[in-house]
């Protein structure tokens, strides 16, 4: 059976945190990616890393935690670029879960819930916290020439947009999935999510 892979992007430069903040410390002393990293492998079949140029700090993290970890020579070019590449290097995943390695505070359970409705045979599937669509976004591998051409800062939301008809949303009780870190003071622990 073809794995579904979870793509960790972690190619971001950090501009509005204004240093790096993938290894920057959480509340509980754990790494922002190093968490993400952990949830990701816990609800998928395999994990890929992807990093820009000129982190190997943060890939040895990764990779100790058991992500296959890869350097996007074009990340400066932004997200789309990072997401095109990481789908591009495992094209034989039966299908992608697209996390942000920005977002520590997803639980395993709801990875594995958007994993199992790719399993079940949804083209994108994603989590959804009191009538918000989150993160990770799961893609079928019938997407994946759409995917694969992504590039420059365009995201996967026009490959979203452009199948909202196919588009599986999974009620959870995870308020992590609408959380990232942007400043520093998101990395504390918030009681509500706004």
């Amino acid at each position: 059976m073809k794995p579904i892979v979870g793509i960790l992007l972690a190619a971001g430069a950090s501009r509005r945190f204004g240093s790096d903040k993938l290894t920057r410390s959480l509340p509980d002393g754990g790494l922002v990616a190093v968490r993400a990293c952990r949830n990701l492998l816990a609800g998928t079949d395999r994990v890929l890393a992807v990093v820009r140029p000129g982190s190997e700090e943060l890939a040895a993290l990764l990779q100790a935690e058991g992500a296959e970890v890869r350097v996007c020579a074009d990340a400066e070019q932004g997200m789309g670029a990072s997401l095109g590449f990481g789908i591009r290097t495992c094209p034989e995943a039966a299908g992608w879960l697209i996390a942000l390695a920005d977002m520590p505070w997803i639980e395993p359970a709801t990875i594995r819930n958007v994993a199992d409705a790719l399993r079940s045979g949804a083209a994108i599937a994603a989590p959804c916290w009191q009538g918000k669509r989150g993160h990770p976004v799961g893609f079928s591998s019938v997407l994946g020439s759409e995917l694969t051409a992504l590039g420059g800062d365009t995201g996967a939301k026009a490959v979203i947009q452009a199948h909202l008809d196919r588009l599986r949303l999974i009620d959870c009780a995870d308020a992590g999935v609408l959380r990232d870190i942007d400043k520093p003071e998101d990395l504390q622990i918030l009681t509500t999510i706004k």
